[in-house]
């Protein structure tokens, strides 16, 4: 069975987990929130309370998590203003990924399976990252990143239960890339400090500290935020813009439609929404369903990008 597959020109690499290991997956996160290095704010609580490891209900008859992680590049625009044109980078995080769930699921039937009659179902609710490092899809970086042998950081992971017996049992230590060993790259470029020296297995970073913890929603920039921090329309790639794990992948960035003067001027002056939603939404790649509410963060972040130029 590969674990090298193709999804609309994209790369897929893939690994499997059995549901019997749900519950030490589940005592992994437990463990991290008894230690107390997850952050207790009510934004990151929000966000980590919706997520666990059990089995579905409406498929307790699943005996495999198959995960997948997907090439997703990081992508490029050109923003005109003021008569000049200027380049903005967009984490790969932010913009649509050219496949489907649905695709998905039938590249893990038809690939992966390749037997009729078996059940395969997205999930989005478990902790991406530590499975696919448990499964051996992937290693952390000392970033907190996941990476993968191929796609570096520059990917997107999913979840799919099935009812099929791969009859393997994928388990692995929480481990650091060889790598990041005798490297600090990712901290010295952190704009904010937010990387720590790992000393223990949980390679948990400062959250809070992070840049996405506060470009990504809405609200003023704290003031300890330095405008020389952005650089990235959302988010943040500063770890992974210079790791050297990155450096070959990298080069496939993907260069979005220019975002014209007029469009501009409109972002910026916050008016017309409307009319912005479904031209800008495309260009960017925006999911129809959260542009709307991610002009006003675009906005406010794409100001300080401009004031930098």
């Amino acid at each position: 069975m590969s674990d090298k597959l193709m999804v609309n020109n994209l790369l897929v690499k893939h690994k499997v987990i059995s549901v019997k290991r749900l519950q030490e997956l589940q005592a992994d996160i437990e463990k991290i929130e008894q230690d107390g290095k997850l952050s207790k704010l009510k934004a990151s609580r929000t966000y980590l309370n919706n997520y666990n490891f059990q089995l579905p209900e409406d498929f307790p008859e699943a005996k495999y998590v198959v995960v997948l992680a997907i090439e997703h590049n990081l992508a490029k625009i050109n923003f005109h203003f003021s008569d000049k044109k200027h380049e903005i980078l967009i984490s790969h995080d932010y913009h649509k990924l050219n496949a489907t769930v649905e695709e998905l699921g039938e590249l893990i039937k038809n690939e992966i399976i390749k037997e009729a009659g078996y059940k395969v179902e997205h999930n989005r609710s478990m902790f991406l990252k530590l499975l696919a490092v448990r499964s051996g899809l992937g290693r952390y970086g000392k970033n907190n990143i996941c990476y993968v042998d191929g796609l570096g950081s520059f990917l997107s992971l999913y979840t799919f239960f099935t009812d099929y017996d791969f009859q393997v049992d994928n388990w692995h230590e929480l481990s650091m890339m060889d790598d990041c060993e005798d490297c600090s790259i990712c901290m010295d470029f952190c704009p904010t400090g937010a990387i720590p020296d790992i000393d223990d297995e949980e390679f948990i970073i400062n959250v809070e500290k992070c840049l996405p913890f506060s470009n990504e929603i809405l609200g003023e920039f704290p003031d300890w935020l330095s405008k020389d921090a952005h650089n990235s329309l959302f988010g943040c790639i500063r770890c992974q813009q210079y790791c050297p794990v990155n450096s070959k992948v990298i080069e496939k960035i993907i260069q979005l439609e220019d975002i014209t003067e007029e469009e501009t001027k409109m972002i910026l002056d916050g008016k017309d929404i409307d009319a912005l939603t479904k031209s800008i939404g495309q260009k960017l790649r925006i999911f129809d369903s959260s542009i709307e509410f991610k002009l006003p963060i675009l906005r406010r972040n794409l100001e300080v990008l401009l004031s930098k130029k």
